[in-house]
Parts: C-alpha cells; sequence; structure tokens
C-alpha cells in the first residue's frame, strides 16, 4: 500500500516537493485514484491500467464499462478518471494543435519521430478541420522493404479522432525518399478509401534521410484547391 512506502517516495509528497514533472504516468494515476484495494496497492492498480489499455492514449479514450472490466476499478474510479481525462480533452480544444497547412510543416512535424528509424513506420496525423494537428500515431511498423497496414486500420483511428482531414507518412530508411510502385499503389488504395470514408487522405510524405517526397506537391492525389 501506498502507506507503506517511505514518506519521500509516496507520490503525492513527490508532487508536492518536486511537481508533477518527475512523476511516473503511473505515479500520476494513482494519485487520482487516490486508493487500492484489499489485495491490490493504487500503484499496482494503476499499473494494471496502463498495461490492459496499452498507452494513456487508448486509457483516456476507454468507455466506463472497459474500464470497469479493469479487476479494481469500481464504479467510482472509472468515473474518476473519465472526468479527469475530459478536462484535458477541454484544455487541448482550448489550445489547438500545430497548423500544418503545408508539407514542409507536416514534414517538420513528423521527420523527427521516424527520419532515423532502421525499419519502415506509418505514421498518420490527423487534421482538424482548422488543418491543425488533432493526433499523431506510429500506427505501423514493417520490415526494411515494405510496410504491413489495412486502410480500416488508418481509418478507424481517424473515424474515432473525428478527423476531418489526414495525412499519411513512412520512412524509407535506405535514405532515398522516392516513392516505390508499392508506395504508389498504398495510396491509391487508401485514396479510394477516403473518397468512401468521407475523411479527405490530404498527402502521403515519404520520409528521407535529407528531404521528403510529397504525393500532394507532385499532383498524385488529384485536384485540391488547398493542402
Amino acid at each position: 500500500m501506498m502507506k507503506q512506502l517511505p514518506p519521500q517516495e509516496r507520490p503525492r509528497e513527490r508532487l508536492a516537493r518536486y511537481g508533477s514533472s518527475v512523476l511516473s504516468t503511473i505515479e500520476l494515476l494513482a494519485i487520482l485514484l487516490s486508493s487500492g484495494t484489499q489485495h491490490r496497492s493504487v500503484l499496482q492498480l494503476s499499473a494494471d491500467l496502463l498495461a490492459r489499455f496499452g498507452s494513456l492514449q487508448a486509457l483516456s479514450e476507454a468507455t466506463l464499462e472497459e474500464l470497469k472490466e479493469v479487476k479494481g476499478i469500481g464504479n467510482a474510479k472509472a468515473v474518476q478518471l473519465k472526468a479527469a481525462f475530459g478536462l484535458w480533452k477541454r484544455l487541448e480544444e482550448k489550445n489547438p494543435g500545430t497548423l500544418l497547412d503545408t508539407p514542409q510543416k507536416a514534414y517538420e512535424l513528423i521527420h523527427p519521430e521516424i527520419s532515423s528509424q532502421k525499419t519502415e513506420m506509418l505514421f498518420i496525423v490527423l487534421r482538424d478541420v482548422r488543418r491543425a494537428c488533432l493526433y499523431k500515431e506510429i500506427l505501423s511498423k514493417g520490415t526494411l522493404t515494405e510496410l504491413l497496414v489495412h486502410p480500416r486500420e488508418i481509418f478507424h483511428t481517424a473515424i474515432r479522432h473525428q478527423a476531418h482531414t489526414l495525412i499519411i507518412a513512412h520512412n524509407h530508411p535506405s535514405g532515398d525518399p522516392s516513392p516505390s510502385p508499392r508506395d504508389h499503389e498504398m495510396t491509391q488504395i487508401l485514396l479510394a478509401a477516403s473518397k468512401i470514408v468521407g475523411i479527405e487522405l490530404t498527402d502521403h510524405l515519404i520520409i528521407g534521410s535529407s528531404g521528403y517526397f510529397s504525393f500532394f506537391e507532385q499532383g498524385l492525389l488529384g485536384k485540391k484547391k488547398a493542402y
């Protein structure tokens, strides 16, 4: 239990003394949950939550019913979590993300995330109606030669976050951003799917070691008035 920890190691005391930045996600969740159960400390319960959902983002999107599937999380704790994440969402709404209105700006956002990776990674950027970044995620990790991803995975994420448009990107570990026949094929598949779903595929960026290839800039996504 939390009380069994030395006072200087307890999350509440550490936050009060050093601030929230020094605490782990598990410790912050423990403070939010306040208490554990008879058989699970609040820190163990917090670790169980993160393990169950895989990430803080996924945890924030869980429903009350999904939260209560975790042993030790009853209705009261589930409501506490939903309230906290609800406040977080409102704060994000008041502070819109980076405006991505050119391929260069999208490249500058994505490049640090995947350019140095040794395997190909598919990165998705979702935008709101103002063309500001709504959400970003590495969606798939592939091999050196191809990515293994299905359009439904991409558009499921886009629909879940109520995206207006999306940008996809992947890196070429070789450093050369020139598109392969497979890159062209995948882009056309996603473009067709975007028209069915109603969430526009604005661009597909291929990230190299010192630059990028933009399907939008090359006019390979059809006629568009603006990025």
